[in-house]
């Protein structure tokens, strides 16, 4: 994984520009609690504050005051400290879930008769704001363009265009984005570029170095990682993360609990940690998985074969490449079902970035065919990500679910 160098004074946890990468993610967002001596942030769960003598004197326009959880809590705040400075962002917010960061983001910065490039790989859930939810509540026109066609992303702009939205590896199939390229062809445009970050969380990957306008999270995944918590942020430049508080965060409700924002918080701590055996365990496997002649084919960032494998070693600094791999079998629909079902480690079941290995099988949606490589047409999409275990245990769990559910011929 790629970390910046090391700090240039004396190391200070109140001053996380002094720290390397894996020593903020201990400190940063943490204070001491001044009632008990506490040396961690506690669990405030209480949803409103007291007030000072004249109400009045609170300024009305600072979203990050303590007065009612619902705008802003204690354990909100913490988190939002600590991902900015994770991300190397001047602000952020936090909300309930991950899709509720991305409408809050979108809610924010989208206005009717605005229109917006997608990337034609992406989380169902904006696929579905932007084919069918803000066109029609909203009158926001988007266009689903091949974001690794850099001249169809140009071709795609208008007078009108306000965002390009992308991800930089793209849940399910793994395409992977050029996020420098990207934002030159945005801000030529004077629109911005939005960035989920999600399967590539901080150090792997920080987009706003890479001229991305606002980078948004999944804190359910990586950054949280135990398979406990909920939440998403969007993390960037005070003055674009300051209308998401004011608009979307006070206004529409999507409030992070205390006691997530607190796992979330804990969980990040170990984050270097765990990412860098996520991604050393996805590399031993996808070699393992793109060996065996039952497996018609991986898409792996890390494989040669990858069609942005060259732009993936120059992006992420040569050797972090993700830890989601997408593959399919050789077989029919019951078969794969099969092979799913004979594995006894890896554990079926939505979601990613966790302790455990997780694989999901689907067919490939019909409503969005097209965006998907033909071999996940026709013989449907395995989505494996890679967890903790030790990497043998899982490649035996793999191998003996293939004799199990396709017997070499």
């Amino acid at each position: 994984m790629s970390n910046p160098s090391p700090p240039p004074s004396r190391p200070n946890k109140h001053d996380p520009a002094t720290l390397a990468f894996q020593t903020q993610t201990v400190h940063s967002g943490n204070q001491a609690d001044v009632g008990t001596g506490a040396i961690r942030t506690p669990i405030i769960m209480a949803n409103s504050y007291a007030l000072p003598e004249d109400p009045y004197t609170l300024d009305p326009d600072n979203p990050d005051l303590l007065v009612y959880t619902r705008e802003s809590g204690a354990n909100q705040l913490a988190l939002q400290s600590k991902l900015a400075t994770l991300d190397g962002g001047e602000d952020a917010v936090v909300l309930g879930t991950g899709v509720a960061a991305l409408h809050a983001m979108f809610f924010t910065h989208l206005n009717a008769g605005d229109h917006v490039i997608v990337s034609d790989v992406t989380y169902s859930a904006v696929w579905r704001l932007f084919a069918e939810l803000l066109p029609v509540k909203s009158g926001i026109e988007a266009t689903f363009v091949d974001v690794t066609d850099l001249d169809a992303v140009r071709a795609a702009i208008r007078p009108t265009t306000r965002i390009i939205h992308t991800e930089v590896i793209a849940n399910p199939t793994v395409k992977t984005a050029d996020i420098q390229a990207l934002a030159d062809i945005a801000h030529a445009e004077d629109a911005l570029l939005t960035v989920d970050s999600t399967c590539t969380p901080p150090p792997m990957f920080r987009p706003l170095e890479h001229g991305a306008d606002l980078v948004v999270h999944s804190l359910t995944k990586y950054i949280n990682g135990h398979g406990d918590a909920m939440g998403g942020a969007v993390i960037g430049p005070r003055e674009l993360i300051l209308p998401i508080k004011t608009e979307a965060m006070i206004n529409v409700g999507a409030a992070i609990s205390p006691f997530n924002a607190w796992l979330i918080s804990r969980g990040s701590i170990t984050l270097p940690l765990r990412l860098r055996q996520h991604l050393a365990n996805a590399q031993r496997v996808a070699e393992f998985l793109d060996s065996d002649p039952r497996v018609l084919h991986v898409a792996y960032p890390g494989l040669p074969s990858h069609p942005q494998h060259q732009l993936a070693k120059r992006q992420f600094g040569g050797q972090d490449f993700g830890a989601m791999i997408a593959f399919a079998l050789d077989a029919d629909h019951d078969t794969r079902n099969a092979f799913v079902n004979s594995l006894r480690l890896i554990t079926s079941a939505v979601s990613l970035g966790h302790d455990e290995t997780l694989i999901v099988y689907e067919d490939t949606p019909a409503d969005r065919a097209a965006m998907f490589p033909e071999v996940f047409r026709t013989h449907g999409l395995l989505r494996l990500a890679v967890g903790l275990e030790d990497p043998d245990d899982l490649i035996a769990d793999l191998a003996a679910a293939l004799d199990t559910a396709v017997p070499a011929h």
